[in-house]
């Protein structure tokens, strides 16, 4: 317990005392420690040799042998724990130590952790890829670290290639898109591939760095196949993770590919048999219009929200009226008196209960909406905008007048309690009140 404080502490000593209390003093102490007999002691010696490298001028590093024994020792420690306290130091250490170091025995380390016997140590090595990678010039890269490298995209860990997964874009803008599509674009086109599904999430969320070296087109076509698998995959959780990507891979992959390509996946989730993947799929067509704007929402979205309120399958109805609340800041006055208001007001004699109450809901947020929306633009461009001084338009007013009240109204006689309960709220302009539990879409 004393020589695990001790190291522990050392290393934040050695920054605070002149250099040569550091040659003199303070190396003979992480020589005792880093020789000690508990890996609970060594493996906080990784710190404090760190400490000694920064401090130390990388000129003068190489008059301390006793210095790069130790750091040898370390990489090759009995103990896998002071294995993986090296490997998840690596880059720090690298950015510490002299280029000659960094060449002649980084380097050859870090390939023999990338092999190393325990996975913990593999999945530490993984997480310094890029930031390693970026302190060496291509040739050693491609020659030297590459090889080991790719044999992580198949190693037996799931954890492993997780770890890969979250770094292996980080490689491109460092190899250039030649050496991007000839090494790395096999080895994405494996992991989309991966049977464990934190592996293609991670791949594809950081996608935005490969795209940026070469191009949407090599990219969208391995794309493509495993977004759809994993929207269909049978956990809810999987499902949930890719719905929140779509607007960043929509922004990525522009209009075009996304209204040919993902569309209709990203309605199909309004269906969907859990109640947190409708949520978010309602958030996410918000999203989406904020990537591509109210006239591709027009086109894309609201025809498909209108065909969903009148299916037979009271899930889409309901989620019908969890869209209109959730969309009503980006739309525009026009949208939602020619398709909203419409659509609304057929659902307000829908035979279930609870879509009916969730009809006085939306119409609150869209009463709140309409009393502030501007004839042109939509009340999230007004808010963004910090403009004070724009009127609402007074065909606002006139549709809450003529079509929202007279319906909640036929809501607020109607038999079941809780329609007339929000249908009272709604009436009342109190959308927060009306929104204040959260809408219920069936489950």
């Amino acid at each position: 317990m004393v020589r695990r404080q001790a190291a522990n502490n050392l290393a934040k000593f050695i920054k605070v005392v002149p250099v040569n209390v550091v040659i003199d003093e303070m190396i003979p102490l992480f020589q005792h420690l880093a020789s000690d007999d508990q890996d609970s002691v060594r493996l906080l010696t990784v710190e404090v040799l760190i400490s000694i490298a920064e401090v130390i001028p990388k000129e003068q590093q190489p008059s301390h042998g006793v210095l790069l024994t130790a750091l040898r020792n370390l990489f090759e420690d009995k103990s896998w724990r002071v294995r993986y306290m090296v490997a998840e130091k690596f880059e720090k250490i690298a950015r510490a130590v002299n280029d000659e170091v960094v060449t002649r025995d980084l380097v050859p380390a870090f390939v023999k952790l990338l092999k190393d016997s325990e996975a913990e140590v593999r999945t530490a090595i993984a997480s310094q890829i890029p930031g390693f990678c970026s302190l060496l010039d291509r040739e050693t890269l491609l020659n030297e670290l590459m090889t080991s490298i790719e044999d992580l995209v198949s190693d037996p860990s799931q954890h492993v290639r997780a770890a890969l997964g979250t770094q292996l874009s980080g490689l491109a803008p460092i190899l250039g898109k030649e050496e991007t599509i000839s090494h790395l674009l096999p080895m994405f086109l494996q992991m989309l591939k991966d049977e464990f599904p934190d592996v293609r999430l991670h791949i594809i969320s950081k996608l935005e760095l490969v795209n940026n070296v070469i191009g949407i087109d090599l990219l969208s076509q391995s794309l493509l196949p495993a977004i759809v698998q994993l929207a269909e995959d049978k956990q809810w959780r999987v499902r949930l993770a890719i719905i929140e990507y779509i607007p960043l891979l929509a922004k990525q992959l522009g209009m075009k590919f996304f209204d040919e390509q993902l569309s209709s996946l990203c309605m199909g989730w309004l269906g969907d048999t859990v109640f947190s993947i409708r949520e978010a799929a309602t958030q996410n067509l918000k999203k989406l219009t904020e990537v591509f704007g109210v006239e591709w929402a027009n086109r894309a979205i609201i025809p498909k929200v209108t065909a969903m309120s009148q299916q037979e399958n009271y899930l889409y109805r309901m989620t019908t009226c969890f869209a209109v609340s959730i969309l009503a800041p980006v739309l525009t006055l026009d949208i939602i008196s020619q398709s909203i208001l419409p659509m609304m007001n057929r659902l307000v004699s829908d035979p279930i209960p609870n879509i009916r109450f969730n009809v006085a809901k939306s119409y609150a947020v869209l009463i709140d909406t309409l009393r502030r929306l501007p004839e042109e633009g939509t009340l999230q461009q007004l808010e963004e905008s910090g403009k004070t001084d724009v009127e609402p338009s007074p065909r606002g007013q006139e549709l809450i007048n003529e079509q929202i009240m007279p319906n909640l109204e036929k809501l607020q006689q109607d038999e079941d309690v809780d329609v007339r309960y929000f249908a009272t709220v709604a009436a009342g302009g109190n959308a927060a009140a009306a929104m204040g539990e959260r809408m219920d879409t069936g489950q």
